[in-house]
């Protein structure tokens, strides 16, 4: 497809809904989220659609069993993809949660050739650039929110396209729950482990980089829980001017600990806060608190469309 000027373009972004991007973002254009499909005690949900996020906690808390979230299908993407090419976008963006975590990757590409194959006069006229976030939550919610504010600014997609994938090859998260239950339940640490950590008041602070999840440190009360998630966010920043952004569970009062506790380290405060959702919620449970920071660039290990195209 020929590149067209900025003036020329109408850009779309796309996402899922484990990017978390609050409602008011959303309401702002530009950015369109799908939703998630959730299985609560056997009954199908959409995520942001059939309940909100606080009212997905009071779901998860009443839950016989732990909620099972699946992938987007690729028929859906493609419509999406309709939906967008009728609307006369030229270009669309579509970031998904980590390949690593999700098939949605997958799906979304898959849809993009078949939509291609559905519609060949689109071929010319409408550019589909489908990205690995390589990340969870807020790890690609707010570039995403961000990347919106720069074509509003009249960047181009080849230059949105850019910053994205900067954000995604730099972004780290640090993220700690306050009770051990749901990571047992999800199988994130053994059970026993879980139970002993419970015990002795023990909270994990998990990192997420490239789409792989690592207990980095235990701390032992919930007093320390944001003091050391900003250390560890402060240890692995590229510098102390790197942006942070905060998000929280259930309980507000944590995301605003770490908020001062972040500007205060930091020197500075975060550009911004975001509400967990389900993708985190259900292995981390509600009562969890999170922030993301810029660290040192890294060797590309996201998915590309040319690995499954091929």
């Amino acid at each position: 497809m020929a590149k067209k000027k900025q003036h020329d373009q109408k850009i779309l972004l796309m996402t899922d809904s484990a990017c978390d991007i609050p409602d008011a973002d959303l309401l702002t254009g530009g950015i369109v989220m799908l939703p998630i499909p959730i299985a609560i005690d056997g009954k199908g949900y959409l995520e942001r659609v059939d309940f909100t996020i606080p009212e997905f906690y009071e779901r998860l808390t009443a839950a016989r069993e732990l909620p099972v979230t699946s992938h987007i299908l690729s028929v859906t993407y493609a419509q999406a993809y309709q939906d967008a090419y009728e609307q006369g976008y030229t270009d669309v963006i579509n970031t998904t949660i980590t390949s690593k975590g999700s098939n949605m990757f997958q799906a979304a590409v898959f849809a993009k050739k078949q939509f291609y194959e559905d519609t060949p006069e689109a071929v010319d006229k409408m550019n589909i650039t489908v990205l690995d976030s390589g990340s969870y939550s807020i790890g690609y919610g707010y570039p995403i929110v961000e990347a919106a504010k720069l074509i509003k600014a009249g960047k181009t997609a080849d230059e949105v396209t850019v910053f994205l994938d900067d954000w995604f090859s730099c972004v780290e998260i640090y993220f700690a729950p306050y009770s051990l239950e749901y990571v047992r339940r999800s199988g994130r640490v053994p059970a026993a482990a879980a139970f002993v950590g419970d015990v002795l008041g023990l909270r994990p602070v998990i990192s997420i980089i490239d789409g792989v999840t690592a207990v980095v440190e235990k701390v032992r009360g919930d007093k320390n829980v944001v003091v050391r998630v900003c250390e560890q966010g402060l240890a692995h920043a590229s510098d102390k001017k790197a942006p942070t952004v905060v998000a929280y569970g259930s309980i507000e009062q944590y995301g605003e600990d770490l908020w001062k506790e972040i500007s205060k380290r930091f020197g500075h405060a975060p550009k911004a806060k975001f509400q967990l959702g389900a993708a985190i919620t259900i292995n981390a449970g509600p009562k969890a608190v999170a922030m993301i920071v810029r660290g040192e660039k890294r060797l590309n290990t996201r998915a590309r469309e040319q690995d499954y195209l091929a």
